[in-house]
């Protein structure tokens, strides 16, 4: 078997842009349109605390895990794993982990650029004041009328285009002209902007019942199924099993503090959800709950519609969607990162040639994902669009396999002092922690976390009343119309709270998830659907 092509391809110049770089790539939509329902529901305060013990028990010591073998190889994933490999005297087998790794950041990456399509209209469609004197049928209108209407399917594709361009144009000029100089600039400009519209909302928004819901102690919220829940959203909000922190770890400088930069990534991370929480709940809301608005429906429908009732609405709203695409936009520069070393690894093709080409099948590959919305959302297999079966089987299988791998291979597969030369300086009670974590703990607990992502999402389709092999559903769950009762809930929510709150969320759900006799009986003029809260199953961005 020829040796692949192996060459140095790029690293940062400062050893602070690490820091920034990995900000921009856990600060996610999770952040906006998950985070916030999360903390409001499952004790406040209480769940924040459990989320950072999640954090830093469970998920740190892989993100250090990832980022230490990029490190230490000087390599994207796949020719890190392949010295690793090589040193540990293990099994080629073990080569998977990194190929699967670029596949999801390959997946991820096409669908999240979807995602971004949209923020993106939606700030010229704020500027140009579409959203004025909107109300909630009207703003569900507009955003089926940009993404599920057949008819102007090629004018969301013309947005996805232009999303991709911006993020290829930066990729192309290189890792310090291109990624450094952008990272180093738009991270922080998008937490400035984020806290002037903190500061708005705090202002003019109910910002006394959003601190009361997100930051109070509410211990009569907290279960196990809090726990759950905590669980689920640490794993999946750190782009783990993608092999992006292996590139950002080849990338960084002598200089760089590897595991202090990652804590305090992670607390910077949590703190961008608090106030992102606090900010969404003091504006989109009545004050009371988030009565189960997340995903879709609480940032496309809900902000816009709250939002145009504030002084200067035109400005506010585009500042409010340019943020949205900033944090895309930084988490897509990042998932692009692996997948664009591992072809320059592997061809030895210059830079701006594998992003060309990197792109292109980007582009391609997000098309199932955008059309599943309109032209091809009739066309199921096994009762799900090709979208849900990309998300299901990421979020499902490929992130979960490759971290569990990854535990495996480090906790087993290594001698202790390749482990500790790969690690560097460590605490030898962290080193401890590490070493078990990697060896039982995070395996089992990802492989749970993978089997009831997997076993609730085929459930949901069983719920959406669609026919799957593996659906077999009680007469109690079908109405007297035939159509299903509990209808479809956003993957979080479900197996992450108990039965009666997600009950009680169901009949409280915004008139976006419900029908409507302007849009979701008659489509408006189109009679297309908007995306509800169940199109996204979880972010895994």
């Amino acid at each position: 078997m020829p040796t692949p092509y192996q060459t140095h391809i790029g690293s940062f110049t400062r050893k602070s842009t690490f820091f920034w770089a990995a900000v921009g790539a856990t600060v996610g939509l999770a952040n906006l349109w998950q985070f916030p329902y999360l903390a409001s529901l499952h004790g406040g305060g209480l769940f924040i605390l459990l989320y950072l013990a999640c954090l830093l028990l469970v998920t740190l010591p892989l993100m250090v895990t990832e980022a230490a073998v990029g490190r230490y190889s000087r390599h994207g994933i796949v020719l890190a794993m392949d010295g690793l490999i090589r040193s540990a005297r293990q099994s080629r087998a073990w080569m998977a982990v990194g190929r699967l790794s670029i596949l999801a950041a390959f997946l991820v990456l096409s669908f999240t650029a979807v995602f971004g399509s949209i923020a993106l209209a939606y700030v010229f469609f704020g500027a140009l004041g579409r959203f004025s004197g909107a109300g909630e049928a009207e703003a569900t209108g507009i955003l089926a009328g940009l993404v599920s209407d057949p008819r102007q399917y090629r004018v969301f594709m013309g947005w996805h285009i232009f999303f991709l361009l911006l993020v290829l144009w930066v990729s192309a000029q290189g890792v310090v002209r291109g990624l450094e100089r952008a990272l180093r600039v738009v991270v922080p400009g998008a937490l400035v902007l984020m806290l002037v519209l903190f500061a708005l909302a705090a202002w003019h928004g109910r910002i006394d019942g959003a601190i009361s819901h997100i930051l109070a102690m509410h211990p009569e919220d907290l279960s196990w199924e809090s726990l759950k829940a905590a669980l689920f959203h640490a794993f999946f909000t750190l782009g783990l099993g993608m092999g992006v922190w292996a590139i950002l770890g080849s990338y960084t400088t002598p200089q760089t503090r590897l595991k202090r930069s990652i804590l305090a990534v992670v607390l910077m991370d949590t703190l961008v959800a608090i106030l992102a929480g606090l900010m969404i709940f003091a504006i989109a809301t009545d004050g009371n709950s988030f009565d189960g608005e997340r995903g879709f429906s609480l940032l496309f429908v809900s902000m816009p519609v709250t939002l145009a009732q504030l002084p200067a609405s035109q400005f506010v709203i585009a500042a409010v969607f340019l943020l949205v695409v900033l944090i895309v936009w930084t988490t897509s520069l990042n998932l692009l990162e692996p997948i664009v070393g591992w072809f320059r690894e592997w061809t030895g093709a210059p830079r701006a040639l594998s992003v060309l080409l990197i792109g292109l099948s980007v582009w391609l590959a997000g098309l199932a994902s955008l059309l599943s919305f309109n032209v091809w959302a009739e066309e199921r297999m096994g009762g799900a669009t090709m979208f849900r079966w990309l998300e299901l089987i990421t979020g499902g299988l490929l992130i979960p396999l490759v971290a569990i791998l990854i535990a495996l291979f480090t906790g087993w597969c290594l001698t202790r002092h390749l482990s500790g030369t790969m690690l560097g300086a460590t605490p030898r009670l962290f080193a401890g922690i590490w070493f078990w974590v990697m060896r039982l703990v995070l395996p089992l607990v990802v492989a749970w976390i993978g089997i009831q992502y997997t076993a609730f999402s085929l459930a949901n389709l069983c719920s959406n009343g669609n026919v799957a092999a593996w659906c077999d559903q009680p007469a109690a769950m079908v109405s007297e119309d035939g159509e299903v009762a509990a209808r479809d809930r956003p993957f979080a929510a479900t197996p992450a709270e108990p039965e009666e709150k997600a009950a009680e969320a169901e009949k409280t759900a915004p008139a976006s998830d419900q029908k409507s006799p302007e849009v979701k009986e008659n489509g408006g003029k189109s009679g297309e659907k908007a995306p509800k809260q169940d199109d996204i199953l979880y972010d895994s961005v």
